[in-house]
């Protein structure tokens, strides 16, 4: 059973740390290939079981990403204003 099922008398109260985070994603990787195999097999009932505990423990992961304050967008270094477009038909463009 996936460990995102929480009873819920305690969630909430559960700390979200590196190895929860850490598990969530070999719990996702081995869903992955269990999902690869079954779906191989032609065996979509169980298929689709374990896309739904995988489909759960992406969101989770998403709403703890969206909620920590240590994410934030990458920034650039550049200053410029000016944005290059890529060349088209030999000539290069700014917009």
């Amino acid at each position: 059973m996936s460990i995102v099922f929480v009873p819920k008398k305690l969630r909430g109260k559960a700390k979200v740390n590196q190895e929860t985070i850490q598990r969530l994603l070999d719990e996702n990787d081995q869903l992955i290939r269990c999902i690869t195999e079954y779906m191989q097999k032609g065996r979509a009932v169980e298929c689709v079981q374990y896309q739904q505990i995988l489909h759960r423990n992406i969101v989770y992961l998403a709403t703890i990403a969206d909620a920590s304050p240590e994410s934030t967008p990458p920034s650039t270094n550049s200053t410029s204003n000016d944005v290059s477009t890529p060349a088209v038909n030999g000539h290069e463009g700014t917009q």
